[in-house]
């Protein structure tokens, strides 16, 4: 199924369908994210930026949320 078929398959949902859907995304996308992040932990992908978050909080260039 194509992008455009999917879109005009869901401009003929009911509001109700709809909204489970939009549900069923939000998750299925949080999902994804979560294991992209989990991956590029794993392959050392933000080791940098963590080593600069604490030379930043050690450095004392943090404040408080």
């Amino acid at each position: 199924m194509s992008l455009a078929e999917l879109e005009k398959e869901v401009t003929k949902l009911s509001r109700g369908e709809l909204s489970a859907f939009t549900r069923w995304l939000d998750d299925y996308s949080a999902s994804a994210w979560d294991e992209q992040l989990e991956h590029d932990v794993a392959a050392g992908k933000l080791d940098q930026l963590a080593k600069q978050a604490d030379a930043d909080f050690e450095a004392g260039r943090c404040t408080e949320l």
